[in-house]
């Protein structure tokens, strides 16, 4: 069997927790593979709204494996709050999700460490959501973090020295009172983890393959935020592209299978960082107000604009997707005339490739207009009944991109999910 993977082709928020939980009855095991609980995986069904920050987005389908990754970092007091939030709305995880012993823990100081972080940057802020995941992950690459499976060997020590290298670091900036503030929910949320199977997830995940299980990687984040190929620096600490999932999970390349790549019908983006479509007007306003563009996590605005081409592209290409999944088109459903980036104009010149540096070199997006389909997707259920001008849309985006468009989303909930059977000829 081979591992598929999920993850996003922009730069996050576009939709995987509701494709991850509309997958999973295919699935014996979904993992989360990187990322920590800045990433909020949004799911809607049976009128209620659900927001998972370390939790694999499949918690939801009964009698399925949830697994932590060794590539996720995982601050015990947001997950314990996160846990006893979906046990309020009757869910039993207990038995179905595992934690990697080789996960790393998000210690109090983290936080504290990427507040002082962020302040020192003055106007370069790159928009941390401030919970500590850039520190977490420097003291996993500075072999100085702590692991899940640290708590069961000598943890109290442990803990005490990465502490005090911390308030080294630190430099008077927060009290021990500030520290002991954050401590108390911290080890409460230590002793919680306690609560579920901690295994050597690689093992695991490798053993379930060639037992004939069948697995699902999920994502955090998007592409375009990998540290490695993103918009650098203003990207997330971790490999959020296909790699990551080896890495992550302990899989080798040649168990990869399918590669799904989720993107939305416009763009996003959250905090700073160059944005080449960006729109500052009304037709921005409307996709924010339209797709309710607000963080799952932070609740902060996201920035809008026209879908880039360039970027997908780059995207697609570094993750080796073989279907695609779109979703939120029904948010330009009111709109006569719809805008897609096909090329950047650099210097007078024209060029279809993502180049290394987009927030010092002066971009000019290449439009292409298409015409709005001017109907209400969220009624459909086929795919035969997309308006005209919609399939259009698919299919320009099908040959641009030259993989096919498998699932189209046309609204929040879980049924609103159409799985095509006719693939356009590219």
């Amino acid at each position: 069997m081979k591992i598929d993977v999920l993850l996003g082709l922009q730069w996050g928020d576009e939709g995987k927790g509701k494709v991850v939980d509309v997958l999973t009855p295919e699935y014996d095991i979904i993992c989360r593979f990187q990322g920590g609980p800045n990433a909020g995986h949004t799911l809607e069904f049976c009128g209620q709204k659900f927001v998972l920050r370390s939790v694999p987005s499949g918690i939801f389908q009964g009698g399925k494996i949830n697994i932590i990754g060794n590539g996720v970092v995982l601050d015990p007091a947001l997950f314990k709050a996160e846990i006893e939030s979906l046990e309020a709305s009757g869910q039993v995880l207990t038995d179905r999700l595992k934690i990697s012993k080789k996960a790393h823990l998000i210690l109090p100081t983290h936080r504290l460490l990427d507040a002082a972080n962020e302040s020192s940057k003055g106007d370069k802020k790159i928009g941390t959501t401030g919970k500590g995941i850039g520190p977490t992950y420097t003291d996993k690459i500075s072999r100085n973090g702590l692991r899940v499976g640290d708590i069961l060997c000598n943890f109290s020590e442990k803990y005490a020295q990465a502490v005090s290298r911390h308030r080294d670091l630190l430099n008077g900036k927060y009290s021990q009172n500030d520290i002991q503030l954050l401590e108390k929910e911290w080890f409460e949320g230590i002793e919680f983890i306690k609560r579920f199977e901690l295994i050597d997830s690689e093992q695991y995940i490798n053993n379930a393959i060639n037992s004939g299980k069948k697995v699902l990687a999920e994502g955090a984040q998007g592409t375009m935020l990998d540290i490695d190929f993103g918009s650098y620096p203003y990207v997330t600490s971790s490999n959020t592209v296909c790699a990551g999932a080896c890495t992550g999970l302990g899989v080798a390349p040649r168990h990869i299978g399918d590669v799904y790549g989720i993107f939305k019908a416009y763009c996003t983006r959250v905090g700073s960082g160059p944005f080449p479509t960006e729109l500052f007007d009304n037709v921005g306003d409307a996709l924010r107000n339209g797709g309710h563009e607000f963080g799952s996590v932070t609740g902060r605005p996201r920035r809008c604009g026209w879908i880039d081409l360039v970027a997908l592209r780059y995207a697609i290409m570094l993750n080796g997707v073989t279907q695609l999944i779109i979703m939120k088109s029904d948010v330009m459903d009111n709109f006569e005339s719809i805008k897609a980036c096909t090329a950047y104009k650099i210097d007078g010149k024209e060029t279809r490739d993502f180049p290394f540096d987009i927030e010092n070199t002066k971009i000019e997006p290449v439009y292409v207009d298409l015409q709005g389909w001017q109907r209400d997707l969220s009624q459909i259920n086929s795919e035969n009944q997309f308006p005209s001008a919609f399939a259009a849309y698919l299919n320009f985006l099908e040959k641009e991109l030259n993989v096919p468009i498998k699932i189209v989303s046309v609204g929040p909930d879980r049924a609103q999910t159409i799985i095509k059977t006719v693939i356009s000829d590219k």
